[in-house]
């Protein structure tokens, strides 16, 4: 028996406007208030940039420290055999593919951990002879959906912080920091890495991977040159300065390591934030775009279905 197509009627139709129109009038409203958020989180990102180009140029000042010396544990440099991973992605959905290429980036870097086995430091390239299967991945996560990504994956969760709005200052980078760097101290994990989104623009987020630990000169140099743009963006660009330091590079670098790895935690987190709310921000106003085109849509063929009865009751 031929299928038989059941033409709308003028109820059915009329029911469906309404509905679309209600949904459209919801992601107008959460595109609103992305809107607010993203200009919160973008002036966030705005003014640490400044605060993470300095950091960067007062430790390339001490770099020298990091070619005689090996003593402090976070400049260690081990055969990479177990990483620590970093993800920060969203607590909420609704967000594009914001969510769906950071767990792209993740699965990549299980299923080939070439890069992860290298070992930067010290303008050196260290690479590690154990096999690509016996790299051990555990994950510290930052946002609910992070941590669904990792579970799916079935890897070690070593922490998982649900909620991203609580990191607000870089004195609530702690925890994290503090199990980062206790981990490597102790020799549990050889390299730490960081998986987060960089904001570029309202409609451009990269994801990115960041190694954290061991502290890397080429690592630092490349942060420096990436941040010198945003430095000349915003004119804060000056010229490299020696310093006089007291009591010693050594002992310098005993306080600063581990601000240095708070405050790039932070940084990515921040970059993140603002770049989750812009893909919710574009996200729900294609879907508002996309209800209005509906609407118009459906409300022409309504006034078609109604002008063809006028006619047939004229007739």
């Amino acid at each position: 028996m031929p299928h038989v197509t059941k033409v709308p009627s003028g109820k059915d139709i009329r029911r469906r406007i309404k509905s679309i129109n209600s949904t459209r009038k919801i992601t107008r409203a959460m595109e609103m208030v992305s809107a607010a958020k993203m200009r919160r989180a973008v002036s966030s990102v705005i003014a640490i940039r400044p605060y993470a180009h300095s950091a960067w140029s007062v430790l390339t000042n001490l770099a020298r420290a990091f070619e005689t010396s090996q003593d402090h544990g976070l400049l260690e440099v081990r055969e990479v055999k177990n990483v620590l991973m970093i993800v920060v992605a969203s607590d909420r959905g609704l967000c594009g593919s914001f969510n769906t290429q950071i767990f792209k980036k993740i699965r990549e870097e299980i299923l080939h951990p070439e890069k992860l086995k290298i070992n930067r430091i010290a303008g050196k390239k260290i690479l590690s002879p154990v096999r690509d299967e016996d790299v051990r991945i555990d994950f510290i996560t930052v946002g609910k959906k992070g941590e669904g990504m990792v579970r799916k994956l079935k890897k070690e969760i070593v922490a998982a912080f649900a909620d991203g709005v609580q990191f607000m200052t870089v004195a609530d980078i702690k925890p994290i920091s503090k199990i980062v760097i206790d981990e490597y101290l102790a020799k549990k994990y050889d390299k730490v890495v960081i998986i987060y989104t960089d904001y570029v623009s309202t409609v451009v987020q990269k994801t990115r991977i960041r190694q954290i630990l061991p502290i890397s000169k080429i690592d630092i140099e490349k942060q420096i040159a990436e941040m010198d743009v945003v430095a000349e963006e915003y004119g804060l660009k000056k010229p490299m300065q020696e310093y006089k330091v007291e009591p010693g590079p050594e002992e310098v670098l005993q306080f600063i390591i581990p601000r240095l790895i708070e405050m790039q935690v932070f940084h990515a987190i921040l970059e993140s934030k603002a770049s989750e709310e812009s893909a919710r921000m574009m996200a729900m106003r294609n879907a508002s775009d996309a209800a209005l085109e509906m609407s118009e849509d459906l409300t022409l063929t309504y006034n078609q279905i109604r002008q063809g009865k006028i006619t047939q009751e004229i007739a």
